[in-house]
């Protein structure tokens, strides 16, 4: 529980910096780009159809007649919308995540390794494809969880529920192996992971709740469409920054991790019978 503190302090301290502001610029280009883009194009087309799905659908019959038995009929023109912009979302999450790990995950945990822990050895455990195999079996394994747990999402406290688990355990999975790719070996990613999988974890379900905050702006520019053009880079950005400070946070935490699980191993082997005589038993 300490060593996860310390780390969120520091990850949020490095946050603050304006060489984090400038490494965001490159993701929340892309992004803005794409999703911009995609709205220009795609949006009224999406609403449009979401809303004929909506009025010939028989339960979506009763929500809206429910409606106007309670005097809030005018509610039902954002209804499309809002569904729309909920099930846009975990493609613009899962992106964004993948975007920020290929393009800024590898530079900040340089930067947190020279400060912190430059007489670390690399011993390269995981290459850029072995990321990218990793990473998109991850996010598959995330989208089947999503679709398998759909129907839960209809009872409340299950739908504020397993989002965010979901979202923590594929954030989890997909950084864990990130920021230990260039200084752990295999073995010791996969020791650092099995002793810390509960508070790694505890990160990954924290950031995907932070992850709540974009989804708010997101649903915002649905009611007020006037400003959904300039919602959509405000909440692209703030995914952005998210899995920034996901990256310092994991960075801080693992590598941390690693450089006491190669202090204790030596402490081990000096601690050994044998090394009190100078040679090893035959």
């Amino acid at each position: 529980m300490k060593l996860m503190m310390d780390s969120f302090w520091r990850a949020a301290a490095y946050c603050l910096h304006p060489r984090l502001m400038a490494l965001s610029l490159l993701p929340l280009l892309l992004m803005v780009a794409l999703a911009w883009g995609a709205s220009y194009w795609y949006w009224d087309l999406a609403v449009a159809g979401m809303k004929g799905i909506l009025e010939s659908s028989s339960f979506f019959g009763m929500v809206w007649r429910g409606f106007e038995l309670f005097g809030v009929a005018n509610l039902k023109p954002v209804i499309a919308p809002l569904v729309v912009i909920f099930t846009v979302t975990p493609v613009v999450v899962v992106f964004s995540l993948l975007v920020v790990t290929l393009l800024m995950t590898p530079h900040l945990v340089k930067w947190v390794a020279s400060r912190r822990f430059a007489d670390l050895e690399r011993k390269e455990g995981g290459g850029f494809l072995a990321s990218v195999a990793w990473s998109l079996i991850s996010v598959l394994l995330a989208f089947l969880a999503l679709f398998i747990t759909l129907p839960l999402w209809l009872v409340p406290p299950l739908a504020l529920v397993l989002p965010p688990l979901i979202w923590g355990w594929l954030t989890y999975r997909v950084m864990t192996f990130d920021v230990l790719a260039a200084h752990a070996s295999a073995e010791e990613r996969l020791t650092l992971t099995r002793e810390n999988r509960l508070t790694l974890l505890t990160m990954g379900v924290v950031t995907g709740l932070m992850g709540a905050a974009p989804s708010l702006v997101w649903a915002s520019g649905a009611l007020f469409a006037a400003a959904f053009v300039l919602l959509v880079p405000v909440a692209v950005w703030l995914y952005t920054l998210v899995f920034a400070f996901s990256s310092l946070w994991f960075a801080h935490f693992a590598l941390s991790a690693l450089a006491a699980l190669r202090r204790a191993q030596v402490e081990r082997v000096s601690e050994a019978p044998w090394n009190t005589l100078g040679t090893p038993p035959a």
